[in-house]
């Protein structure tokens, strides 16, 4: 029986919009759904539903219809303040006050025309692959043992049950990319610079930036489009950020069109090989392979690339830990409530020196000119997405240093790209099979990197593959609940 969360976003956004369904109704369906199913699944620790049916029924009295994203229901992710709601940052070591203002990008997406359905869970201030907090746990809708990922797990976690019709994160390392893939999503990281909103320039290193969770191309290009100019279509890109490749315009174009034949090289090898064993399951090999086969059949060439063995691991550790450094300070905040992870990197981070800092943020520097130049001959990069099958909830464990070692082991392509400010995109292409240690149907991604300002390149070559492998037909059990 078809019901409204079958629809894309795109295909929501025109209902709405020709008044085939209300956004009232909408809102409603959504409501319902999370009420319902999402106690078993934890992707929400806030539902803010009088609001949402406030601006529901006076949307068209506060944003004009034209706006990108007018009526579709939407959460904010757990870090971000929306004025009068409790910011929670998945820690128990900050009071329970409800913020003052609207943080930039939660403002940018009510601009949009979305109408917040409350806020989506998020390990603690985001520096973990695994929402398992002291509120509670975030599931994978495909196996309730397994995490989502992180560190948009809840927004990831929604998407693919069905509580919304799609989401922003935030992706500082993977916090986009890692979630999407472990449910089945596009998520895609858009370069340094693309979303004003959280454009990765604040913080060390420069790593955090917004991007969309969806489970078609078209609706990431939707997305993107609503970041990059929340007030409408009809107004230039704030960053000279474009490609020659498809051409410019829209993104959700160059997601529906899918146009263009390219060179993708295949990496052998990542950027912690010296310092983690990678390991790297037979199930994500097969989601690469699956890709490179129908890169072939659609025309586009693939050719081998090495990893750059430069220098990066000790770094990226210098840049996450004294991104850590400054959460003692925050007012009212608790360090004896924090997480063994967060505790343990803000040890660190407070022990570095300025002169430590800087020549990390050096070497990630060198490190970024080094792939930028050894990827420069590609229009793209593929790679795993992860290495290896969602994992297991407490795979983690309670010791911090191994606790970051397997997050560095569980995805170890994604956060070059952050470093890099290069653009990637996760596709779901495959799912394991029944013969699979972990179990059959496990979501399997791959990734592609893009050169600077490389998005619309990224969302052809993803329409092409879904074309053909279809993966928005692909839904966990809670799909039909």
């Amino acid at each position: 029986m078809f019901e409204l969360h079958h629809l894309t976003a795109q295909e929501l956004w025109d209902w709405i919009r020709r008044g085939d369904v209300s956004v009232r109704e909408a809102v409603d369906h959504y409501l319902g759904r999370v009420d319902r199913i999402d106690p078993g699944l934890g992707a929400f620790v806030t539902v803010t539903a009088d609001a949402a049916h406030d601006r529901a029924d006076h949307l068209g009295e506060r944003v004009p219809t034209s706006r990108p994203l007018w009526g579709l229901p939407a959460g904010d992710k757990d870090l971000y303040d929306r004025a009068g709601v409790v910011t929670r940052n998945g820690t128990t070591s900050l009071p329970a006050r409800a913020a003052a203002a609207d943080h930039a990008l939660v403002a940018a997406a009510d601009a949009a025309g979305s109408i917040s359905l409350g806020k989506t869970a998020t390990p603690e201030f985001g520096m973990s692959s695994s929402s398992e907090t002291r509120f509670g746990t975030t599931r994978n809708p495909y196996d309730p043992d397994r995490a989502p990922g992180g560190s948009s797990s809840g927004a990831a976690v929604a998407v693919a049950a069905g509580l919304l019709p799609a989401a922003v994160g935030s992706d500082g390392g993977g916090s986009v990319r890692i979630p999407a893939a472990a449910t089945g999503l596009v998520g895609l990281k858009p370069s340094r610079g693309r979303v004003p909103s959280l454009p990765g320039r604040s913080g060390v290193g420069g790593l955090s930036v917004a991007g969309p969770l969806t489970r078609t191309i078209a609706d990431a290009g939707m997305l993107l489009d609503a970041l990059v100019r929340p007030t409408g279509l009809d107004e230039p890109e704030p960053y000279a950020l474009v490609t020659p490749d498809v051409g410019e315009g829209p993104f959700t174009a160059a997601a529906v069109r899918g146009e263009g034949r390219f060179v993708v090289g295949l990496l052998d090898g990542s950027p912690w090989d010296d310092t983690v064993e990678i390991v790297v399951d037979p199930a994500a090999r097969a989601a690469v392979d699956t890709a490179v086969r129908v890169l072939g059949e659609v025309g586009h060439g693939v050719e081998d690339l090495t990893m750059p063995r430069v220098p990066y691991a000790d770094a990226f550790r210098v840049a996450w830990e004294s991104s850590a450094a400054r959460l003692p300070s925050v007012p009212g905040i608790d360090p004896a409530q924090f997480t063994p992870l967060v505790s343990w990197l803000v040890g660190r981070g407070q022990r570095l020196t300025g002169t430590q800092v800087l020549d990390a943020m050096t070497a990630l520097d060198a490190f970024s000119a080094s792939v930028i130049a050894a990827f420069g001959r590609f229009d793209a990069v593929l790679t795993p997405t992860l290495a290896l099958t969602p994992r297991p909830l407490g795979w983690y464990g309670d010791d911090p240093e191994e606790d970051f070692r397997r997050q560095c082991a569980y995805s170890p392509w994604t956060s070059m790209a952050n470093v890099s400010g290069l653009p990637a995109i996760t596709l779901p292409v495959g799912v394991t099979g029944d013969d699979h240690p972990d179990g059959g149907g496990l979501p399997m991604g791959v990734q592609l990197i893009g050169r600077p300002g490389g998005e619309r390149v990224l969302l052809a070559i993803g329409a092409q593959l879904e074309r053909r492998l279809r993966w928005q037909r692909r839904h966990p059990p809670a799909w039909g609940a």
